[in-house]
């Protein structure tokens, strides 16, 4: 919440004196708030949204995802935020079941195309896939993946990776090992 009220404020104080040149030069009234909805920040949040809701197969607004740091690895968590969301709970734990064998095989492409980049860690979580565990639990409203490692390195990675998470999807989970 603290980081979209942030980018918010960013956006109307990178786009109001545009909005107050333009009105000065042309002598036209512009809305400050159309201009405000073009920001960069939401605009890249939104998109990612979009395509979370293609690659994930469940809706991004519907749901809540939780990234946790653990000495061991960490957890992805999805869950639907009503309970009677039977929909988006199926969708979830199938999502996680196909994340879980993906990430198993060192395939990160759902994740690289919702964030369209290579997040941080993927590459050493590839390479040390053999020293990594990944396991899926079901809760009564989605689901988690576990991800576990003995391995520096691969905890590590797993470390960036879901640290990496936390900030895009603005969860507010904590980025420091619990």
């Amino acid at each position: 919440m603290n980081r979209l009220v942030f980018a918010v404020v960013i956006c109307f104080l990178i786009f109001l004196p545009r909005v107050s040149a333009q009105e000065t030069a042309t002598g036209e009234r512009h809305d400050a708030q159309s201009s405000a909805m073009k920001c960069p920040m939401h605009d890249t949040h939104s998109k990612m949204n979009e395509r979370g809701e293609k690659g994930m197969g469940f809706s991004q607004t519907a749901t809540v995802h939780h990234f946790l740091l653990k000495p061991d690895g960490g957890v992805i968590q999805v869950e639907a935020k009503n309970a009677a969301d039977t929909n988006n709970r199926d969708d979830i734990q199938m999502h996680l079941t196909h994340i879980r064998e993906a990430f198993s095989n060192g395939d990160f492409e759902i994740p690289v195309f919702v964030h369209d980049t290579v997040p941080p860690g993927v590459p050493a979580m590839k390479r040390l896939r053999d020293k990594i565990h990944y396991s899926f639990e079901q809760t009564s409203s989605g689901g988690r993946v576990v991800i576990t490692a003995s391995d520096k390195d691969a905890l590590e990675a797993i470390h960036e990776f879901l640290i990496f998470q936390i900030k895009e999807h603005d969860t507010g989970d904590p980025t420091e090992v619990r």
